[in-house]
């Protein structure tokens, strides 16, 4: 498996049979990617391959474990592959720009994990400590991560996604004017 590091993605980027593929959930990409990157969540890979550059392409992910994972899925698929070693973290660490397409730096997908977390342990601390029918409360948040694992269709995260911090930035361009 080749890898690429920072220095050298940094020196290539601008070769136009380049092509930088971020394999991390939508969520994670919006939240922050190299820019001129292009999302493909690893899930979906076998069904892209149309889209990738059969030239040469640059797996990424947050620290570079999925994209090992994807050049795996890829291997005889894809004639040029690289893995960027330490994914979009290594590129943040570096000082390199990201592009954010939403007002959180936190995916969806980590805030979800942190307020079913959160949630699951109010819930078991109030049942300990208050009164057993706090457990409901846990009980609620695991049949709602169950649903969510085997439908992938997560409620939590569809509320979230309208909260002010996970609306799209406003970029500063005017808006056209209506036609009168």
């Amino acid at each position: 498996m080749k890898k690429i590091t920072v220095s050298e993605l940094k020196k290539r980027k601008g070769e136009d049979r380049l092509q930088i593929i971020d394999v991390r959930s939508a969520g994670e990409f919006e939240a922050g990617h190299i820019p001129g990157a292009i999302n493909m969540p690893l899930e979906q890979l076998s069904q892209r391959l149309p889209d990738m550059n059969q030239d040469t392409a640059v797996l990424v992910c947050h620290s570079g474990m999925r994209a090992c994972m994807a050049h795996d899925n890829l291997a005889g698929k894809l004639d040029d592959m690289t893995v960027l070693e330490g994914g979009t973290a290594a590129w943040q660490a570096a000082g390199e720009p990201v592009v954010q397409t939403h007002g959180s730096s936190w995916s969806l997908e980590r805030q979800v994990r942190l307020i079913a977390g959160l949630l699951a342990l109010t819930g078991s601390a109030l049942a300990l400590l208050v009164n057993p029918m706090w457990a409901f409360l846990s009980l609620f948040i695991g049949a709602g991560l169950t649903f969510a694992g085997a439908t992938n269709i997560c409620g939590m995260a569809l509320m979230l996604k309208f909260m002010p911090w996970n609306k799209a930035k406003d970029c500063g361009i005017p808006a056209p004017e209506a036609a009168k």
